[in-house]
């Protein structure tokens, strides 16, 4: 690289020692190759001015592809992001998902480097909905955004117990997920339908894109990744008699842009019920999933509104497209938050969750510990406010080998908590006396620092995910 900038400033002095117009016609043929198309960077081979640019901040990119149509179209293709992988160069941006007081969902993106946010485009205002058999065959389009349907809060109301304004949100219901550096949209209702549809948006054109449709409709379905797949687990459906739990399975290919169905997951605990009645009122649901040693993790729960039945769970072995049953005290004792979901993330290669508490401030972190197959509490007093009127009042996520947890802070703003989860002073058992207190002033030292925090007005927490590209 010393070279190039010295060959740059040899070339600079030459041209002030040669006639101007000389000087002038050097740098005009210097812009463009032998094929007559404009370099990169004037005077450089593109080979190294696309590795000039492959190691500037992933932040930048959005002001550099204003330069020039070239740089654009550089910075915008796949190939200066392969190069940035294979340079170890891809950077970790945090995408929060969030919905405001008008039920609409809104994506933000925080990058840890700068502590900078950035918004999203928002997502399609035109979905699918599948229309029913009555009405016949194929796809109807209508404008999701501010569209109401007192149908789908019947519907929801049966199945949840309660009266819900889901039904006023776009995707509402949707599940989401990451793979190869994109964010994937699933399924959701559209008015009383459940949908297949599936939408990525790809971080690199900034830019929405509709892809192969889900084999089944499908909302409030588990997503995660593995083996570069992207598989979508459970969920309801609508049927004659409300919402229909789902045990079928299947996974997205992104070479072959397809759907395949898999094995479905047996619930095999929900079949032991003793009575048809209890089998008939406690329907299985999964609660969760995870991508744990090669596995999908998916814990499970027995559901009557509003009460919640551990069952443990299930784990599938794509390899074999089997499921087996989770081990006991993996399954029973893992962490559950509102309304049963069970939240988790893997975080250099441990499996940690968030056990909630309904007084302030007293959360535990524990992570999970395969060898004697027992969640561990490795920090306690998290610094999470009592949101009780929150649907989520915070979320996991794992980047730059860290644990974080995105919450409200005492100001209403989305905070963005790292934890030091490396402290040995701070692991237990469920059992043993607590650790030492940590305040929620979330200072160095106390376990949890504030990387980063910013006001989005009224909102709630309802997703995140991790991109490195």
């Amino acid at each position: 690289m010393g070279a190039i900038w010295s060959s740059t400033r040899n070339l600079s002095l030459e041209c002030q020692t040669k006639p101007q117009v000389d000087c002038n016609k050097r740098r005009r043929l210097s812009i463009f190759d032998l094929d007559g198309r404009p370099r990169i960077i004037s005077g450089l081979p593109d080979e190294i001015a696309i590795q000039i640019l492959a190691r500037v901040p992933r932040g930048c990119y959005s002001r550099l592809k204003t330069v020039c149509k070239t740089w654009n179209y550089v910075l915008t293709d796949s190939e200066i992001f392969k190069l940035r992988k294979d340079m170890g160069l891809t950077e970790e941006w945090l995408y929060i998902l969030l919905k405001d007081e008008e039920e609409k969902l809104l994506w933000h993106t925080l990058d840890p480097s700068s502590g900078k946010w950035q918004g999203l485009p928002p997502m399609p205002d035109i979905v699918h909905e599948e229309e029913s058999n009555q009405t016949g065959l194929g796809w109807t389009f209508w404008n999701a955004l501010g569209n109401s349907s007192s149908r789908l809060t019947g519907l929801v109301k049966n199945w949840l117990g309660r009266k819900d304004s889901l039904d006023r949100t776009p995707f509402c219901g949707c599940a989401v997920g990451s793979l190869d550096g994109c964010l994937y949209v699933l399924g959701g209702f559209s008015r009383a339908c459940a949908l297949r549809c599936v939408w990525r948006f790809d971080p690199r054109i900034n830019a929405w894109a509709e892809v192969a449709s889900m084999a089944t409709a499908r909302a409030y379905c588990k997503t995660a990744s593995l083996d570069n797949k992207l598989y979508a687990v459970g969920g309801v459906n609508r049927g004659r008699g409300g919402l229909t739990p789902l045990q079928s399975a299947e996974v997205y290919d992104p070479a072959t842009n397809t759907w395949r169905e898999i094995s479905s997951m047996p619930f095999a605990r929900a079949q032991v019920l003793p009575t048809a009645f209890l089998a008939d009122m406690l329907k299985p649901i999964a609660t969760g999933m995870t991508t744990f040693r090669g596995k999908l993790c998916v814990p499970q729960s027995l559901y009557s509104w509003p009460f919640f039945v551990d069952v443990g769970g299930e784990m599938y072995d794509p390899a074999a497209d089997s499921w087996m049953e989770m081990p006991n005290g993996m399954g029973e004792g893992w962490p559950a938050r509102q309304a049963g979901t069970k939240l988790s993330v893997v975080v250099n290669g441990d499996l940690y969750a968030l056990d909630p508490s309904s007084s302030l401030d007293s959360g535990k972190i524990k992570m999970y510990d395969s060898q004697g197959d027992a969640w561990k509490v490795v920090l306690r007093k998290v610094p999470i406010l009592d949101f009780t009127d929150s649907e989520s009042p915070y979320l996991l996520a794992g980047f730059m080998g860290k644990l974080h947890v995105i919450t409200k802070n005492s100001l209403d703003d989305i905070a963005v908590l790292q934890a030091d989860t490396s402290e040995p002073t701070c692991v237990s058992s469920s059992s043993s006396p607590p650790c030492s207190s940590l305040a929620a002033s979330n200072s160095e030292g106390d376990g949890w620092k504030t990387i980063a925090s910013k006001s989005f007005g009224f909102v709630e927490l309802v997703n995140c995910q991790v991109l490195d590209i």
